[in-house]
């Protein structure tokens, strides 16, 4: 008996210091080059991107306190120059979170007019918006430009693209994954206009596409997730106007045509209850 104890007092001290251990893990930091002047920050499975111009920086989403605090320093030593501007791709803390970080430096942060509003309402832990606007901006620094665009509701309903002309590179957050199912159930979405906003992207004019979470793709990404999302909708769709339960549907549609994406496993039957919970709302709303 006592034996067991022992046996089952060590296995629990194990595992605690284990799951200690596993607590305070660094997070996995690091910029690494896309093209030219164009970087790309990681922190943990997070992405975000920065222009490096001869007049300062123009950074996008910091994520959190910490990883911009992390930025801020390893742009200081590697690149000698500060953030002039920091641009926010939407309102969800996940993104926005540390903005302070650079606009207690004095850069100047910019988002569109619908994500100062929640980030206002919703006390996101950030800085608020020092410049808005409604459809498009360009930001101009030491030569080099970004294109800021509003292109309508999709993953939140105050998403902007970032498009960097001179690098042919785009930068869209959270509703264009590279060859990954969309995130778990489609929290705060929007799908008509998610499906209609990937069609605006395709026809723009780049080569590179830089998404918040995973692998770097190109346009032919955009057309093959588009082609998910609609081939996802109008099964749903056609299984509500049928009247059948969720449960049915989950049954029936085969999605197995993507089952090489990433999170296809895990997300791929919550891509579907997502699908179904927004579509039945916007029928009944009808």
């Amino acid at each position: 008996m006592i034996r067991s104890l022992v046996v089952l007092m060590s296995a629990l001290l194990i595992a605690i210091s284990s799951n200690a251990a596993l607590a305070q893990d660094p997070p996995k930091r690091a910029i690494t080059q896309i093209t030219g002047d164009l970087w790309r920050f990681q922190n943990n499975f997070h992405y975000s991107v920065f222009l490096v111009t001869p007049a300062g920086i123009i950074a996008t989403d910091p994520i959190n306190a910490e990883a911009a605090t992390w930025l801020k320093k390893k742009l200081a030593t590697q690149f000698q120059k500060d953030v002039k501007y920091v641009i926010l791709s939407h309102d969800h803390a996940d993104h926005s979170a540390g903005a302070e970080v650079f606009a207690n430096a004095g850069a100047i942060v910019i988002a569109h007019e619908r994500a100062k509003v929640q980030i206002i309402g919703e006390r996101r832990p950030t800085a608020v918006p020092d410049i808005t606007f409604k459809e498009q901006m360009t930001v101009e620094l030491g030569g080099k430009s970004l294109e800021l665009k509003y292109l309508g509701k999709n993953h939140s309903d105050n998403m902007i693209i970032m498009h960097f002309p001179a690098e042919r590179a785009l930068f869209a957050v959270d509703f264009i994954p590279v060859k990954t199912v969309a995130f778990k159930n489609f929290p705060d979405a929007y799908i008509p206009e998610w499906i209609d906003s990937l069609r605006k992207v395709e026809a723009m004019d780049f080569d590179i596409l830089v998404p918040g979470h995973g692998r770097i793709g190109n346009r032919a990404d955009v057309v093959a997730f588009r082609e998910y999302m609609q081939f996802l909708h109008a099964k749903v769709l056609n299984a509500l106007r049928l009247g059948k339960s969720l449960e049915a549907t989950k049954a029936e549609i085969d999605l197995s045509h993507w089952r090489d994406w990433g999170q296809f496993e895990a997300w791929s039957p919550l891509n579907i209850e997502g699908m179904y919970e927004r579509l039945g709302l916007n029928r009944r709303g009808n």
